[in-house]
Protein backbone atom coordinates (compact mmCIF):
# COMPACT_ATOMS: atom_id res chain seq x y z
CA UNK A 1 0.00 0.00 0.00
CA UNK A 2 1.05 3.32 -0.65
CA UNK A 3 0.35 4.67 2.55
CA UNK A 4 2.54 1.99 4.50
CA UNK A 5 5.56 4.02 6.12
CA UNK A 6 8.93 1.82 7.99
CA UNK A 7 11.04 4.91 9.76
CA UNK A 8 12.86 4.34 12.93
CA UNK A 9 14.67 6.52 14.73
CA UNK A 10 17.14 5.82 17.67
CA UNK A 11 20.05 7.21 19.98
CA UNK A 12 22.43 4.32 21.63
CA UNK A 13 25.32 2.90 22.62
CA UNK A 14 27.38 0.08 21.10
CA UNK A 15 26.90 -2.85 22.92
CA UNK A 16 30.48 -4.32 21.08
CA UNK A 17 32.61 -3.86 18.51
CA UNK A 18 30.94 -4.13 15.19
CA UNK A 19 31.66 -6.63 12.52
CA UNK A 20 32.20 -5.99 8.98
CA UNK A 21 31.49 -8.81 6.28
CA UNK A 22 31.24 -8.87 2.60
CA UNK A 23 28.49 -10.44 0.68
CA UNK A 24 29.07 -13.21 -1.96
CA UNK A 25 29.20 -10.25 -4.34
CA UNK A 26 31.52 -8.46 -2.66
CA UNK A 27 29.37 -5.84 -0.72
CA UNK A 28 30.33 -4.39 3.01
CA UNK A 29 27.83 -5.48 5.43
CA UNK A 30 28.73 -3.73 8.78
CA UNK A 31 26.29 -5.27 11.47
CA UNK A 32 26.09 -3.63 15.13
CA UNK A 33 23.93 -3.73 18.45
CA UNK A 34 22.90 -0.35 20.07
CA UNK A 35 21.46 -0.35 23.48
CA UNK A 36 18.80 2.36 24.15
CA UNK A 37 17.52 3.01 27.77
CA UNK A 38 14.04 3.56 28.33
CA UNK A 39 12.97 5.49 31.76
CA UNK A 40 9.56 3.47 33.45
CA UNK A 41 8.29 3.70 36.77
CA UNK A 42 8.49 1.09 39.18
CA UNK A 43 5.75 -0.53 41.45
CA UNK A 44 7.02 1.58 44.39
CA UNK A 45 6.51 4.58 42.18
CA UNK A 46 10.38 5.45 41.75
CA UNK A 47 12.05 5.82 37.76
CA UNK A 48 14.81 3.11 36.20
CA UNK A 49 16.45 2.93 33.17
CA UNK A 50 15.41 0.09 31.17
CA UNK A 51 17.62 -1.04 28.31
CA UNK A 52 16.53 -2.37 24.79
CA UNK A 53 18.83 -4.10 22.34
CA UNK A 54 18.27 -3.09 18.32
CA UNK A 55 20.59 -5.19 15.98
CA UNK A 56 21.71 -3.23 13.80
CA UNK A 57 23.32 -3.74 10.04
CA UNK A 58 24.52 -0.82 7.57
CA UNK A 59 25.12 -1.98 3.58
CA UNK A 60 28.01 -0.76 1.16
CA UNK A 61 31.09 1.37 0.70
CA UNK A 62 29.47 3.91 3.84
CA UNK A 63 29.67 0.46 5.86
CA UNK A 64 32.64 -0.27 5.36
CA UNK A 65 34.19 3.68 5.90
CA UNK A 66 32.14 3.97 9.36
CA UNK A 67 33.21 0.58 10.18
CA UNK A 68 36.72 1.57 12.24
CA UNK A 69 34.31 3.76 14.32
CA UNK A 70 31.77 2.01 16.19
CA UNK A 71 33.37 1.30 18.98
CA UNK A 72 31.92 -0.33 22.28
CA UNK A 73 30.26 2.64 24.10
CA UNK A 74 30.27 4.96 21.29
CA UNK A 75 27.12 6.96 21.26
CA UNK A 76 25.34 7.14 17.81
CA UNK A 77 22.18 8.23 16.19
CA UNK A 78 20.62 6.04 13.69
CA UNK A 79 17.48 6.09 11.06
CA UNK A 80 16.55 3.60 9.35
CA UNK A 81 13.72 0.80 8.82
CA UNK A 82 12.69 -2.38 10.22
CA UNK A 83 13.53 -5.80 8.31
CA UNK A 84 11.89 -8.91 9.46
CA UNK A 85 13.87 -12.37 7.92
CA UNK A 86 12.06 -15.53 8.14
CA UNK A 87 13.73 -18.75 7.70
CA UNK A 88 12.85 -22.44 9.24
CA UNK A 89 15.53 -24.46 11.50
CA UNK A 90 15.01 -27.78 12.74
CA UNK A 91 11.24 -27.74 11.40
CA UNK A 92 10.41 -24.57 13.27
CA UNK A 93 9.38 -21.04 11.60
CA UNK A 94 12.04 -18.39 13.32
CA UNK A 95 11.78 -14.94 12.13
CA UNK A 96 13.91 -11.99 13.25
CA UNK A 97 13.67 -8.39 13.23
CA UNK A 98 16.34 -5.88 12.69
CA UNK A 99 17.00 -2.26 11.73
CA UNK A 100 18.72 -1.62 8.11
CA UNK A 101 20.72 1.74 8.96
CA UNK A 102 19.93 4.36 6.44
CA UNK A 103 22.05 7.27 7.80
CA UNK A 104 24.21 7.23 11.00
CA UNK A 105 25.86 10.14 13.40
CA UNK A 106 28.65 9.83 15.66
CA UNK A 107 27.55 11.12 18.76
CA UNK A 108 30.45 10.83 21.35
CA UNK A 109 33.64 9.06 22.88
CA UNK A 110 33.27 5.47 23.92
CA UNK A 111 34.07 7.00 27.41
CA UNK A 112 31.85 9.99 27.58
CA UNK A 113 28.38 9.91 29.60
CA UNK A 114 26.88 13.35 28.54
CA UNK A 115 26.21 12.86 24.76
CA UNK A 116 29.28 14.72 23.88
CA UNK A 117 33.09 14.20 23.01
CA UNK A 118 35.29 14.43 25.78
CA UNK A 119 37.23 17.76 25.76
CA UNK A 120 39.46 20.40 27.78
CA UNK A 121 36.79 22.56 29.37
CA UNK A 122 38.57 25.47 26.56
CA UNK A 123 37.13 23.82 23.64
CA UNK A 124 34.52 24.74 21.81
CA UNK A 125 31.90 22.08 21.12
CA UNK A 126 32.45 19.99 18.22
CA UNK A 127 29.64 20.88 15.39
CA UNK A 128 27.00 18.40 14.86
CA UNK A 129 27.48 17.24 11.53
CA UNK A 130 31.51 17.04 12.02
CA UNK A 131 33.81 15.51 14.80
CA UNK A 132 37.30 14.59 15.35
CA UNK A 133 36.62 10.91 16.70
CA UNK A 134 39.79 8.30 16.67
CA UNK A 135 39.03 4.93 14.53
CA UNK A 136 40.03 1.57 16.11
CA UNK A 137 43.23 1.51 13.88
CA UNK A 138 46.09 3.73 15.35
CA UNK A 139 45.29 5.94 11.84
CA UNK A 140 44.29 9.60 13.45
CA UNK A 141 42.63 11.65 11.17
CA UNK A 142 42.26 15.38 12.36
CA UNK A 143 38.28 15.72 11.87
CA UNK A 144 35.86 13.08 10.18
CA UNK A 145 32.70 14.37 8.61
CA UNK A 146 29.52 12.46 9.77
CA UNK A 147 28.04 10.28 6.92
CA UNK A 148 24.93 10.64 5.85
CA UNK A 149 23.65 8.17 3.43
CA UNK A 150 20.25 8.66 3.23
CA UNK A 151 20.00 11.05 0.32
CA UNK A 152 21.34 13.65 -1.51
CA UNK A 153 23.98 16.34 0.58
CA UNK A 154 23.52 18.23 3.22
CA UNK A 155 23.38 22.07 3.12
CA UNK A 156 23.71 24.50 6.09
CA UNK A 157 20.78 26.90 6.24
CA UNK A 158 23.16 30.02 4.91
CA UNK A 159 23.95 27.74 1.42
CA UNK A 160 20.40 27.33 0.18
CA UNK A 161 19.36 29.97 -2.85
CA UNK A 162 15.76 30.73 -1.44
Amino acid sequence: MANDMNVVALVGRLTRESELRYSNGGMAICRFSLAVNRRKRTADNKWEDEANFFDCTMFGKSAESINQYLEKGRQVSIIGELRQSRWEQDGQSRSRVEIAVNSLQLLSSPGSTDGRSERSSGEQPVARNQGSYSPRSNAKPESIPVMDISGPEQFDDDQIPF
